[in-house]
Parts: C-alpha cells; sequence; structure tokens
C-alpha cells in the first residue's frame, strides 16, 4: 500500500487530491454546523491544524531523509514542492474562513484578534504567495539557486515561527495545545539536527 501511494500520489497530481479533500473536509464540516457562525469557526480551527500539519511535513522533509534515509522519507523530499503548493491552499481556505467571520460578526472577529496577530500573518501569508508562486524550475533559474534558496528559508522560518506563537499562545487556554506546539518544536529540532550533521560533515549510516 506504501508504495502504491508513493507512486500514484505524486506531482501536481497530489496538490489536487490533497487540496481536493481539503474542499471536501471544509464543506462536510460546514454542512455538519448547526449555524454559519458556527461552521466558519469551525473551518477556521480545522484548516490551522491541516496547514500546520502540511507545513511541518514540508519543513522538515529534508532533514528527516538526512536523518533518517528510506523510501518514505526521500518521496516527500521528492514530493516537497507539491505537499507546499497543498499547504497554500490549506492556508488560503484558512484565510477564506477567517474573511467570512469578519463579514460574519465582526465583534468575534476583533475580540480573536489583534494589530500585532493581523501584521504578523499578513506577512507570513506574503510569503506563502511568494513561496507558492516561485516552486517551480523556472523560478529558480530566474531568481538564481541562492536567492531562491535564502528567500524560501527565511520564508520557512517566518513562517515556523508565526504557527509556534499562534499555537502557542493558547496554551494558556487550553492544554491540548501543547501537543502542536511540541511537534512544531520537534520539527525545528530535527531541521537544526539535520544541519549541524551537513555542517560536521559526518555520514548518515
Amino acid at each position: 500500500m506504501a508504495e502504491t501511494v508513493r507512486t500514484h500520489w505524486r506531482g501536481l497530481r497530489l496538490t489536487g487530491l490533497v487540496s481536493l479533500a481539503l474542499f471536501a473536509s471544509v464543506m462536510a464540516i460546514w454542512q455538519a454546523s448547526p449555524d454559519a457562525l458556527t461552521g466558519v469557526r469551525s473551518a477556521i480551527r480545522l484548516t490551522a491544524r491541516t496547514s500546520l500539519a502540511l507545513f511541518l511535513v514540508v519543513f522538515a522533509a529534508s532533514a528527516l531523509a538526512r536523518l533518517a534515509p528510506s523510501p518514505v522519507t526521500r518521496w516527500l523530499v521528492e514530493q516537497r514542492r507539491y505537499l507546499g503548493l497543498a499547504f497554500a491552499v490549506s492556508h488560503g481556505l484558512h484565510l477564506c474562513a477567517i474573511i467570512a467571520l469578519a463579514r460574519l460578526d465582526y465583534a468575534v472577529f476583533v475580540e480573536l484578534t489583534n494589530l500585532t496577530a493581523f501584521v504578523g500573518g499578513g506577512l507570513a501569508y506574503v510569503f506563502i504567495a511568494i513561496m507558492a508562486a516561485t516552486s517551480f524550475d523556472r523560478a529558480v533559474v530566474w531568481l538564481g539557486p541562492r536567492t531562491w534558496s535564502r528567500l524560501h528559508t527565511t520564508g520557512m522560518w517566518y513562517i515556523w515561527l508565526s504557527f509556534a506563537l499562534n499555537f502557542g499562545k493558547r496554551i494558556a487556554r487550553d492544554g491540548a495545545y501543547l501537543a502542536p506546539v511540541a511537534l512544531i518544536a520537534l520539527a525545528a529540532i530535527i531541521r537544526l539536527a539535520a544541519r549541524t550533521l551537513r555542517q560536521r560533515a559526518i555520514p548518515v549510516r
């Protein structure tokens, strides 16, 4: 089964299938909600989680392949750009749900956000849009490998920080947020460990 997934879930087909699943999940949760406001808030929570899951996979993919090489981790590296595009779709749906919340109940929207979160989150979306637009080989040639690498590395770490802050600040209200925050921290540790290994040029066995 794993081999079938690696064979058929590839490239833009992978992005399309994941995106379709995301749309279907949002519509299902919307239909199951007793009213529009509840549906929007449920969609915001759902897409926040799907975005985090997809982002962490993309963020840690190359590090995992270096630290624990296997067919699965190699597949993750090969499909990283397409999973990244699926992440952009997920967070695009998240943004649409936030806009819908502001239109449905602006008082609740203001209660749940602030200027710092608005500006910080807005910059994260700028990075997501730029990185999605430059996820193809022509963009690497146009920007140059070094500039492209710096852009995507900076963007990845900024988005990581945005998730860390947004999930971390909710721990005081709900201990269930400890689990995603632990995964966010673990992803950074994995990535930094792989970077240290590469700098020391220690062969992975």
